[in-house]
């Protein structure tokens, strides 16, 4: 725990009242002008983005919370760039501010004597070797704080209770601050009324935490009335346009095209599970893999959705997700990747590829749109129970068990039962954002079951038995590390797709290797765009003959780049209202794709959202000025 006296919001503040005793503001108001009078503690003003996670720490902690390590990696991925205010806000509604009985609980897990008192000794003991470790310099300056006696024995409950009316006094300073600061610019100006000023107190604009970080400004919030939504602010026009209307059949109904080629269980074999993990800013990250064959040869490729499920009638909830694999190798020697082959031909929900590889190395990206991999709604009517007592002992309940047996199918790369050091390394990747490295890998399998020198099933169990007692019971941690692998509160996987990759080569040896656990970033969107503008039909913009919109379409989607071949950045107003039976990545009807110079980004990609039904996509795209 930490002692910081600049704690300022609070979820379970109490409505400020007027002098004839009424609320002023709505619990949710309230809540709100904490939070933005926290975050102005920080920050100038509540436009400026959290640009580092010790930025979102401290903003944390202005704001009455305690996050651990694993709390601010949880919010702040390795693939994290920024989060602004309203991210903040969602933060602060699934964080808690921690209370003086929770903070007296941990105390006297430490006062042996029972007497009030903790001896600095065990204090400085526990805060230095366990759980989240301090430095020496942080538990003295505890210490320096708070044993205002001199006596070497801290009180904890005096401690707790100016801890808590520290925060109060900060949060009352803070709030006082802001209104004063309100009140000032209602009265610089006069045409703001009191309403405006009260309903700045909550966001305005969209939260980042679940939507993409791709360059796009929206035009329509996500609950506004799309009857409204064609209606951009009056400061923009719109005056040059593309409609592109495309009629597709049934996909369900076509013939199957994707056919194993003749005696390919015979040839040399090579093959690695992955996971697609969706990001809480909407991107999707998953496991990227060298591809080494060493005679040219006719390959065969594919890539399907991994089912977990141990019934036949029951599928895994992502088994419908779409998944594609580019191959990519370098171009003449140069340090240049140029596309060689896409994951087109399918049969149900397995995509694939057959043809002739030159030998030598390749890279290999898996992808998915993100049409059905989207983040859920986290409500839910209950939470599961990860741990429980049995005769005084901490044991891991059975959905938890279940759940962990699942987590560890998916990171079992490549399926021989057992953790390998770099498979676990991923897995350590995405839950902490840090690597296990060989000292502590030693450690571990001195302490855990091991075969082979690698993790067994139990082993991993054990593993995190042993977190779940280091925390003696708590499970906050444990849910981050679900969370970070797709689980809900009611332990289903919805935001994550696992998937299998197969090679067959006929006439060489192969080797694929996972290397990376990434996001897709600007190699993907740059792949997208050349495959795309490769096979797509190109439509020139009329009047705007610099910008050009090209669409490619398959049996199962349809993928559109806007190229902008000028000096200066264009923003493209997308209109999808027209479309039946669809769903796009971007995951609104109305939107803007703002495009850098002389560059070309993915604009978006549309599929069916009933493959038995026939679905027409009509898109309209504009210029705005």
């Amino acid at each position: 725990m930490s002692y910081q006296q600049g704690s300022v919001a609070s979820t379970s503040a109490k409505p400020v009242k007027s002098e004839s005793g009424k609320s002023q503001f709505t619990e949710e108001e309230n809540f709100y002008r904490n939070c933005r009078a926290a975050y102005l503690t920080v920050f100038g003003t509540s436009l400026e983005n959290i640009t580092s996670k010790d930025q979102l720490c401290l903003v944390l902690q202005q704001a009455g919370r305690n996050p651990s390590r694993k709390t601010l990696e949880k919010y702040w991925t390795q693939y994290t760039k920024r989060l602004n205010f309203d991210d903040f806000c969602e933060i602060m509604k699934n964080e808690k501010l921690t209370g003086k009985n929770e903070l007296m609980k941990a105390f006297k897990k430490l006062d042996l004597n029972n007497d009030g008192y903790i001896m600095h000794e065990e204090l400085y003991k526990v805060l230095t070797t366990r759980g989240e470790r301090m430095t020496h310099e942080e538990v003295k300056m505890i210490m320096d704080e708070a044993d205002v006696n001199n006596d070497g024995k801290l009180d904890y409950n005096e401690f707790c209770k100016l801890f808590l009316a520290t925060v109060e006094t900060s949060q009352k300073t803070a709030v006082a601050r802001f209104e004063a600061n309100a009140k000032m610019k209602q009265q610089h100006f006069g045409s703001l009324t009191a309403a405006s000023l009260q309903c700045s107190s909550s966001p305005s604009s969209k939260s980042s935490l679940g939507t993409s970080q791709n360059p796009e400004t929206e035009i329509m919030p996500r609950k506004v009335d799309s009857r409204l939504s064609s209606r951009p602010s009056s400061a923009r026009s719109r005056r040059a346009s593309i409609s592109s209307t495309i009629s597709m059949g049934a996909t369900a109904t076509k013939s199957l095209k994707l056919m194993a080629p003749k005696g390919a269980k015979n040839w040399q074999h090579a093959w690695s599970k992955g996971c697609f993990f969706l990001e809480e800013d909407g991107e999707i990250v998953s496991h990227r893999y060298r591809l080494e064959l060493h005679q040219t040869t006719d390959v065969f490729l594919t890539i399907r959705p991994l089912n977990l499920s141990q019934t036949e009638e029951k599928l895994s909830p992502w088994m419908n997700v779409d998944t594609a694999l580019y191959v990519l190798r370098n171009a003449g020697g140069s340090e240049a990747l140029e596309v060689v082959c896409v994951t087109e031909l399918r049969e149900k929900e397995k995509f694939g590829w057959k043809g002739e590889l030159q030998s030598g190395v390749y890279q290999l990206l898996p992808f998915t749109t993100g049409c059905r991999l989207k983040k859920r709604k986290k409500s839910v009517t209950r939470e599961a129970r990860l741990i429980h007592r049995e005769d005084g002992s901490l044991t891991l309940s059975k959905e938890f068990r279940a759940a962990l047996s699942d987590i560890f199918e998916v990171i079992d790369l490549d399926g021989n039962g057992l953790l390998s050091f770099e498979e676990y390394n991923f897995f350590e990747l995405r839950t902490s954002g840090e690597k296990c490295d060989r000292e502590a890998w030693a450690v571990c399998r001195e302490n855990f079951d091991t075969k082979k020198n690698e993790l067994t099933r139990q082993g991993f169990m054990d593993l995190n038995l042993m977190e779940a007692n280091d925390r003696e019971g708590d499970p906050r941690d444990l849910w981050v590390t679900l969370e970070s692998m797709g689980y809900s509160k009611a332990l289903e996987m919805h935001e994550a797709c696992p998937f299998v990759i197969d090679i067959y080569a006929e006439d060489s040896k192969l080797k694929l290797t996972p290397v990376s656990l990434e996001v897709g970033g600007n190699l993907l969107n740059s792949t997208i765009c050349k495959s795309v503008t490769n096979k797509g039909e190109a439509k020139v913009m009329k009047d705007y003959n610099h910008l050009v919109i090209h669409i490619y379409k398959t049996e199962t989607q349809i993928t559109s780049v806007i190229e902008n071949k000028s000096e200066t950045r264009v923003i493209v107003h997308v209109n999808n209202e027209q479309c039946k039976n669809c769903v796009s990545s971007r995951g609104l009807s109305i939107f803007a794709v703002e495009v850098a110079p002389r560059t070309s980004t993915v604009c978006q990609h549309v599929m069916p959202v009933n493959e038995k039904l026939e679905w027409i996509y009509c898109c309209t795209e504009s210029v705005v000025t």
